[in-house]
């Protein structure tokens, strides 16, 4: 088994041997993962777990996500696959990470894992990947026990609370005074995880307190993210947008009054419609039966209520999903609009590399099919422990910065929840 990073280039493409096979039913996928370095996407219990490393692509730069995109068209054209099960996520798959600003100095990756189990609906499967002339591996997956508890503190970053209202403050006054619809603002947590933790113990917080986000552990960022940029299955396209948020109420009656005052924001709905609008131009060219819902709907996880619209069209031009992740990022659900200016703001307003939060996390079938979702609700893990956790609010004209600062503070709790 190779781990050695390799550079894209034109030539030299890397020739791997994919074979997948029926298991038996495997109720829980998180155990078979490694402790520190766990490959990982699952949503109500289902997607896939791998472990190993075969082939590793790195991108960087603005055009690093059609870099993959072309990467992975000569790896899966030259591929080898023998796949006896034949439903999405089988075959040979990449798992992938990408920065979310094109000044990034984040590596964006795709990763080939050795081997992977994987689990939807009723099928389960196991998949083993090589490069060609490497023996098979004989390797049986089993489950290990997990680590130790720990519990991690997380404290404010480069943008403390009293920075984070400023910045919002000096936001709103540029959106008043310049042709800039709404942005986008971001504050970290820093904590240092325990020698040996096991990132897995995250990772059943993290899918079993929110079973319908996307869970997913890729190159040390973990997370569960509520919102899909894209999905492309069988030349079907969809995508779901989030943007508006309100906290659960304590009790029924208060949260059923949450529901319908998010529903009643004018400044919530404003946000929702510039968030649907992007994705909307981003996706027509590539699907001529785009549709929309007509008004948005409020989504419910454990925490919060937002604003959701489904977004859904056959594909008319043999995109990849990697292709439409392209198209799409960054939406303004995480940059802001006109989505040029809002960039060059939070350049200007976040005094810290975002890396790959709000970036798109998920993976790609050989077939170019694939899940994409918008990393939120996420921390990155460095090799040494070093955790940084990322969340951010829309900001526009009648944004409150006391309200945009707690408004952050209920989107970092899955991860604080999570790890302490």
């Amino acid at each position: 088994m190779s781990t050695a990073p390799t550079a894209w280039r034109e030539t030299g493409v890397t020739v791997l041997e994919a074979e997948t096979a029926p298991l038996d039913d495997v109720r829980q996928l998180i155990p078979f993962l490694d402790s520190r370095t766990p490959l990982l996407w699952l949503r109500k219990g289902e997607g896939m777990a791998a472990v190993g490393e075969v082939l590793r692509l790195e991108f960087s730069g603005p055009d690093r996500i059609q870099q993959a995109s072309a990467a992975w068209r000569a790896t899966a054209a030259a591929a080898v696959v023998d796949d006896a099960v034949r439903t999405p996520g089988t075959g040979l798959v990449a798992f992938g990470t990408f920065a979310f600003d094109d000044e990034s100095t984040a590596t964006s990756t795709l990763i080939v894992p050795e081997l992977i189990i994987g689990r939807r609906g009723a099928r389960s499967w196991i998949t083993r990947i090589r490069r060609a002339g490497e023996p098979p591996s004989a390797v049986l997956p089993h489950p290990t026990p997990f680590g130790d508890e720990y519990r991690l503190s997380l404290l404010p970053g480069r943008l403390d609370d009293d920075g984070y209202r400023s910045a919002v403050a000096r936001a709103v006054e540029h959106i008043r005074e310049q042709d800039l619809s709404k942005v986008v603002l971001a504050r970290e947590l820093r904590g240092h995880l325990p020698l040996e933790s096991d990132l897995r113990r995250a990772l059943v917080e993290l899918a079993l307190g929110y079973p319908d986000c996307w869970t997913f552990a890729v190159d040390g960022l973990v997370g569960s993210s509520p919102e899909t940029l894209v999905r492309v299955h069988h030349g079907t396209v969809t995508a779901r947008v989030l943007a508006g948020t309100i906290s659960r109420g304590t009790d029924a009656a208060k949260d059923a009054a949450a529901a319908a005052t998010l529903a009643a924001s004018t400044k919530d709905q404003g946000e929702h419609r510039f968030a649907v609008t992007s994705v909307m131009d981003a996706l027509r060219p590539h699907s001529a039966d785009l549709a929309a819902s007509d008004e948005p709907f409020a989504l419910k996880l454990p925490n919060l209520w937002h604003l959701a619209t489904d977004v859904a069209g056959m594909l008319s031009d043999g995109s990849s999903s990697l292709d439409l992740a392209a198209a799409l990022h960054p939406t303004a659900a995480v940059a802001g609009t006109p989505r040029r200016d809002a960039l060059a703001l939070i350049r200007e307003l976040e005094p810290f590399d975002r890396g790959r939060y709000a970036g798109p996390v998920g993976w790609v079938g050989g077939d170019g099919d694939g899940e994409w979702a918008i990393a939120l609700r996420c921390a990155q893990v460095t090799p040494d422990g070093d955790l940084t956790a990322y969340a951010g609010a829309g900001i526009v004209a009648d944004s409150d910065p006391d309200r945009e600062l707690a408004e952050t503070t209920m989107k970092f709790r899955p991860i604080v929840e999570a790890f302490g």
